[in-house]
């Protein structure tokens, strides 16, 4: 009775401490009231001790308190009513219930192991995990605990049972109960899977049910068997095969048709190799099948397979290095070996396997027979049947022996017997202890004597039976082995190790491989928008770095431009790996971790793109900045670059590369140690290497970089004083590399020019200085060879002073006049750079501090009683003044720099303009100035000019631009369209109407050409620079070409240009009027894919229903057959609903009477089709209507042919002319560039007019001239007809059309 009464009141207790937070709910900002019994009774601090009275009442043995000491059903159940009735209380979990939620777990512990409640335990598991979701785990702890402390193990099988008989139809009802169940089952299998093991089965249906978080229950519950019972190699027979076919099914659900399902799998593989429990058999297939997960559709499968191969090489059981070059060269050297040790154990081995004596005994019987039935013959059947006898008895021995290996018994028999006549006392014929018998029997032998016989010389004698008798000659008889055994054992084992070893390195080679082919594809995600993704693959190529995989590198520096990614945690994870690889060498003493770290990072910078060092710049100076590089690096680096430590040229240019990265971060690193890297990199032994001089200078404009004035600061700009010892020697480096055919000259003369202009006071008298000597040395040189000439016996024409190489102006090297104009160029540009910047900035600053000056001095001038009867009126009043008058000085200061750029610079009294006629001799002969590195220097020259007056850019644009068109070189018209794309930034008035000049470079027979110019027009669509026009339908073809590298610019042009609203939507009707036309289109396959990218970016329903109408509309103006096919394909790209459906019946008309060509038809059904998908029942009524009419249409149309007739096109204009190019040639022919008037979505072409054209006005053709005569009308050749006549932007679609008319 007072058990009853503790569990009912315990029971009305929790019932009435939960009842109000059951019922209302608790507003918003008001506090939970903790709930008090009578008298201030607290439920929730009595219960632990209620639990703890029931526990040990319950311990107590009281089933004497009942007949035939049975309790009684009833008092069970009154103590487990109380018990679940606590379970269902939602705070269960909490940390504060743990003290209730093990008191219950105990008692239904005691319950079910001394009160026969298991049965009804685990039904009410089951209810219970139904109706709440979250007590999961603490059914996970109650079974775990009564299967481990109280022994109960069959209650896991009762609610396996239980939740296996769930149908899949009762499954798909429970939606949180479906959820409970695998948490369940997931976390029970991590506490206890061998007491799960033996049911397994009864969960083994729900692998093919629907519902796939049960299939991912059961599946993990298999991979914890896996990993914690089924591992190891003292598992018995039966534990081997329960683990085979777990991981087959597990191998088998990699492929499952739910990605969470796949995403689990591979997360189990995961947790499997983790734990070493993956057999080695099975690395290559699950290896495989993870790698051909990484291009997975679903983001968190390929995140996991990521995961998955970082744990395949974190735990792989081979090597911790693993590089397939590395191990192909020893994996050959074994196989080498073992197929010789194979040869030679076939040499070594006996010829016969089986032992002579073991034949004999299996040839016995049936020869005993033999030798009877010849026995009985009579004498003159066996005389004339006698085989004829050899001359020695050893030969005949020979003899009878191979007729006995051959199974030819009887010509033995008959040979022996005759033998046996014919050499009666030779010791092969006569039998030990038989003589008298056989002289006294000569002419009768019996059975036993032929016997013996035979066996002697089969066997041999019985002291040598045991190495096998009597050999033969033969190689290729079965007899005996040799008389010498040796160690057959020995060379066995020796030969099964050398296999073992084979088959070892044949693994890891593999493993190998396809971890690299995994790189290759992880690489790629790197650039992923997913972040976790991103992530994922950075920390892959960490631990593939770290264990020396020869691919690794690629991804490492791969990586490095995500340290400018605007993610702060992709950001990160860069310099978090960048850390992890260099930041924690091995090494025994300070300096030699810095020895290594110096090391890894210049190995990084071998062959480094200028990008790549830029990227790595950032991260070094990362950690600089965060002092995590130790002093010992900086140390070593200086006496790399000193020479005082034995490095290579390649060490000694990342040393300072290291040296000024580490200089953004303190600028006393360099500016302390300026005199060291002025007399080391740029001193006398300049001349031996320009890349270490090049970067020298890199790292001392570190110096400038560093000495910035901060925004808002009037400090004055840092320079160098001018009779410093850098510019000496700079000035020294650059005029006398002038005469050095070394190609990093010209490198190193950029970047020793800027340094000049951003360090020293008067940059430009010092290269005004540079220009003079370098002219007066190119003047000697060609003076060197005047007199050279006039002194040689024979007057040689100018063009063949130099056969090595070609020449200019007659004796002058071409290498020599090149040099020459890129020093030209690069002080040009440079100059106008340091005008617009660094003097700009310079009378901003003197303004700003003149004015600063003004006011303190008028501040303390004006009398106080003055300044306070301002108003603030007045006050405001003349700040707007002054800062119109700060806007207007601004305004002042930039005409200025402009008027100087555009007037004075390449005036007739500077010294740029001077070298004007050479740069316009050379690009305007390229004929005879033939030399490549010249008519490109020349060209980027020419552009640098232009860069700085707009009438100079005016004035030889034209010349630009043709030798875009017809130069014969791609590194000048690459370079060429480089430079207009800087003139469209900084004149885009100027290069707008020759717009379509940069358009048709996408389509140049060059691949390089094709590239530079895609990189160009998606930096000028971009950025707004250029007006998109249906000419874009040029980077349209390009998502076919067949250079890789080109066609993934031009998906990523399309996918930025995406971003932009409308913007493909809008470009989309000029771009398939352009590639659909009959005379300038692409073939129709590329078209199609070329539409299917395109049309992928359309998402907007609005955009959708608009393109239906419109496209429609075109039909009425299509004037081929292939243009049919193409409006319908486009049209069944669209993904509309019901709205467009209806555009679609209101426009049938359009292209009712098309419908008998084939394609179109079955494009309007797949349309349909695709309506059809998941639709309304109504909208599937009118689908099912207008497919009806279509097939209608479709059918009238044809049966309106006669037999063998076609249909017409509707234009005389053959289509197969069309089919007949492809999309590369394509790309040779211009399409049309006409503006149109209408600026709407969709223009359709005009139908052609019958009359006869009129003739077209030849256009004059730009050559190049090679003759000297033709350098006075070298202006001819520039053809009025090739310039646009208005230049300006404004208005310019109708005044471009009224001069083209």
């Amino acid at each position: 009775m007072s058990c009853f009464l503790l569990s009912k009141l315990a029971e009305s207790f929790e019932n009435d401490a939960f009842k109000p937070g059951i019922v209302t709910a608790t507003s918003k900002g008001s506090k939970k009231v903790k709930s008090k019994g009578i008298a201030g009774f607290d439920w929730e601090s009595e219960r632990e001790g209620v639990l703890q009275a029931l526990i040990q009442l319950l311990q107590l043995d009281i089933r004497r308190l009942w007949n035939m000491s049975l309790v009684e059903e009833e008092f069970t159940s009154c103590v487990t009513c109380c018990c679940y009735k606590l379970l269902e209380n939602p705070a269960i979990n909490q940390v504060k219930s743990k003290g209730t939620r093990d008191g219950v777990i105990h008692l239904l512990g005691v319950l079910v192991k001394k009160y026969n409640h298991l049965l009804g335990a685990s039904v009410k598991i089951i209810q219970l995990l139904q109706h709440f979701e979250h007590l999961a785990p603490v059914c996970v702890q109650a079974v775990s605990l009564w299967v481990s402390e109280y022994g109960v193990r069959s209650i896991v099988g009762e609610v396996m049972r239980e939740i296996g008989q769930k149908s899949p139809e009762e499954l798909s009802r429970e939606g949180s109960g479906v959820r409970a169940y695998a948490a369940f089952l997931t976390e029970l299998a991590a506490c206890i899977p061998a007491a799960m093991l033996p049911s397994i089965s009864v969960l083994l249906d729900h692998l093919d049910g629907e519902s796939y978080t049960m299939r991912m229950a059961v599946l993990e519950v298999m991979g914890e068997m896996v990993s914690q019972v089924l591992s190891g190699e003292e598992l018995e027979e039966s534990g081997r095969d329960a683990r085979d076919q777990f991981l087959d099914t597990l191998q088998e659900h990699l492929h499952d048709t739910n990605s969470f399902v796949r995403s689990r799998m591979l997360q189990t593989f995961t947790r499997i190799v983790n734990k070493k429990a993956l057999p080695l058999a099975r690395f290559r297939d699950v290896l495989t099948l993870t790698v051909g997960r990484l291009v997975d559709k679903s983001v968190n499968v390929c995140k996991n397979a990521i995961q998955l191969l970082a744990a395949f090489m974190a735990n792989n059981p081979f090597t911790w290095k693993l590089s397939s070059v590395d191990l192909k060269a020893p994996l050959q050297k074994e196989v080498d070996k073992l197929k010789e040790m194979k040869d030679k154990a076939k040499e070594q081995a006996p010829v016969a396997v089986i032992e002579a004596w073991e034949l004999w005994e299996a040839m016995e019987p049936e020869l005993l027979q033999t030798v009877q039935s010849e026995l009985q013959k009579g004498r003159e059947e066996r005389e004339g049947e006698e085989e004829r006898v050899e001359e020695t008895a050893l030969a005949a021995a020979e003899n009878i022996a191979h007729l006995l290996r051959n199974n030819k018994y009887r010509q033995a028999v008959s040979l022996t017997l005759a033998c046996m006549k014919t050499f009666p006392e030779d010791d092969l014929f006569v039998v030990s202890g038989g003589e008298e018998e056989e002289e006294d029997e000569e002419d009768k032998p019996t059975e036993e004597v032929v016997m013996a016989v035979m066996a002697l010389i089969f066997k041999g004698p019985e002291k040598s039976s045991e190495s096998g008798g009597v050999e033969t000659g033969n190689p290729q008889d079965p007899p005996l082995p040799s008389s010498e055994p040796g160690d057959p054992s020995a060379a066995a084992e020796l030969l099964s190790k050398q296999e073992m070893l084979v088959q070892y390195l044949r693994d890891t080679h593999d493993f190998a491989v396809k971890i690299e082919e995994a790189i290759a594809v992880i690489s790629t995600m790197l650039y992923w928008k997913t972040t976790s993704v991103v992530q994922e693959a950075i920390d892959f190529f960490v631990t593939v770095s770290e264990f020396g995989v020869s691919q690794a590198l690629v991804g490492v520096r791969r990586m490095l431009p995500l340290v400018w990614s605007k993610d702060a945690g992709v950001k990160e994870a860069v310099v978090e790996a960048y850390r992890r690889l260099y930041l924690n060498p091995a090494g025994d003493s300070q300096r030699a971790k810095a020895q290594s770290l110096v090391q890894n990072l210049s190995m990084l910078m071998v062959d480094a793109s200028l990008g790549t060092i830029e990227c790595l710049e950032e991260i070094i100076f990362d950690f600089f900045q965060k002092k995590e590089l130790p002093p010992a690096v900086l140390q070593l680096l200086w006496e790399r670059f000193t020479g005082k430590l034995s490095s290579s040229s390649l060490e000694r240019r990342a040393a300072v590369l290291l040296l000024g990265m580490a200089a953004r971060a303190e600028r006393e690193i360099v500016f302390s140690n300026l005199d060291t890297l002025v007399s080391v990199g740029l001193g006398e032994k300049v001349q031996e290497d320009f890349q270490l001089a090049r970067d020298t200078c890199i790292t001392i404009g570190k110096i400038a970089d560093s000495g910035k004035p901060k925004p808002g600061k009037s400090s004055k700009p840092f320079r160098l004083p001018q009779d410093h010892q850098l510019f000496t020697c700079l000035t020294d480096a650059i005029t006398t590399g002038l005469l050095s055919q070394d190609l990093y000259w010209l490198s190193f003369s950029e970047h020793a020019v800027s340094l000049l202009y951003r360090l020293s006071e008067s940059p430009d008298r010092t290269c005004a200085h540079i220009l003079r000597r370098c002219s007066a040395l190119l003047l000697e040189e060609l003076s060197k060879e005047g007199e050279a000439s006039s002194q040689s016996d024979n007057s040689l024409e100018e063009k063949d002073l130099s056969q090595s190489q070609p020449s200019v102006s007659g004796s002058l090297p071409s290498y020599l006049l090149s040099h020459l104009l890129s020093l030209v160029g690069c002080v040009g540009f440079h100059q106008v750079e340091h005008l617009e910047r660094s003097v700009s900035a310079e009378l901003r600053r003197r303004r700003v501090e003149k004015e600063e000056q003004e006011e303190e001095r008028g501040g303390r001038g004006k009398a106080g009683a003055a300044t306070r009867r301002k108003s603030k009126a007045g006050d405001d009043t003349l700040d707007e003044e002054m800062g119109l008058v700060g806007a207007s000085a601004e305004d002042t200061e930039a005409e200025l720099i402009r008027r100087i750029c555009e007037t004075e610079l390449l005036s007739g009294e500077q010294m740029l303009s001077s070298f004007v006629p050479l740069i316009l001799q050379v690009c305007n002969n390229p004929g005879k100035y033939s030399d490549p590195q010249l008519t490109t220097t020349a060209c980027l020259a020419l552009s640098k000019y232009m860069m700085i007056s707009s009438e100079f850019c005016d004035s030889h644009l034209r010349l630009l631009f043709t030798m875009l068109e017809k130069s014969a070189l791609p590194s000048v018209r690459s370079n060429t369209i480089i430079a207009l794309g800087d003139l469209t930034i900084r004149f885009p008035n100027l290069i707008e109407p020759w717009t379509p000049h940069l358009y048709a470079r996408l389509r140049d027979d060059a691949p390089s050409v094709r590239k530079t110019a895609v990189i160009v027009m998606t930096h000028l669509i971009l950025k707004d620079m250029v007006k998109v026009k249906g000419q874009v339908s040029e980077m349209a073809v390009l998502l076919m070409d067949s250079e890789q590298e080109i066609m993934a610019l031009a998906f990523n042009f399309f996918n930025e240009l995406a971003a932009k609203d409308n913007a493909i939507y809008n470009l989309l009707p000029d771009i398939i009027s352009r590639l659909s036309d009959p005379e300038n289109g692409i073939e129709e396959e590329p078209f199609h894919t070329i539409m299917k990218q395109l049309f992928s970016y359309i998402t907007k329903d609005k955009q959708t229903e608009s393109l239906v109408e419109k496209l429609c509309q075109r039909f009425r103006t299509a004037r081929t057959e292939r243009q049919w096919r193409d409006l319908a394909y486009c049209l069944s790209l669209l993904s509309f609903a019901e709205r467009g459906l209806r555009k679609m019946q209101e426009n049938f008309e359009c292209f009712g009477d098309k419908l008998g060509e084939e394609a179109v038809y079955q494009s309007f059904i797949t349309t349909m089709g695709k309506i059809r998908r998941g639709a309304k029942p109504e909208v599937k009524a009118l689908v099912d209507e207008f497919e009806h009419k279509l097939t209608a249409c479709h059918t009238r149309g044809m049966e309106n042919l006669e037999p063998g007739e076609s249909q017409p096109a509707p234009i005389s204009t053959p289509a197969s002319k069309l089919d007949k190019r492809g999309a590369r040639g394509a790309r040779s022919q211009a399409l049309s560039t006409q503006n149109r008037n209408d600026d709407s979505d969709f223009v359709t072409p005009r139908p052609r007019r019958t009359r006869k054209p009129a003739p077209r006005r030849q256009r004059a053709a730009i050559t190049f001239s090679s003759d000297e005569e033709d350098e006075e009308s070298a202006g001819e050749l520039e053809v009025e007809s090739e310039t646009p006549k208005v230049q300006t932007p404004i208005q310019r679609s109708s005044r471009r059309t009224r001069t083209k008319q």
